[in-house]
């Protein structure tokens, strides 16, 4: 698969059904080749109008699997954010 492919995928996390978003970005090992995590931009309209940019950082080992259409993560509902 392509990472554009891969951005064409809504991430929705399993434990509680929620629609995370759209994957922008991936991390990986530049000497093992290996994605480490996915990046997905929290879609809060709340802070979205003061200009302050979040995201969802999911580890790759907890996405359960990706289909034709969705990427399925097996994350706690209160998933760590970090600001850009």
């Amino acid at each position: 698969m392509r990472f554009c492919e891969l951005r064409e995928k809504e991430v929705i996390n399993c434990k509680d059904c929620r629609r995370l978003g759209y994957v922008t970005d991936i991390e990986f090992d530049p000497c093992s080749g290996k994605i480490l995590a996915i990046i997905v931009p929290n879609q809060s309209k709340s802070f979205w109008c003061f200009g302050v940019a979040e995201e969802y950082y999911i580890d790759f080992c907890n996405v359960v699997r990706i289909g034709p259409d969705i990427v399925l993560v097996d994350v706690c509902p209160e998933i760590g954010r970090a600001e850009v």
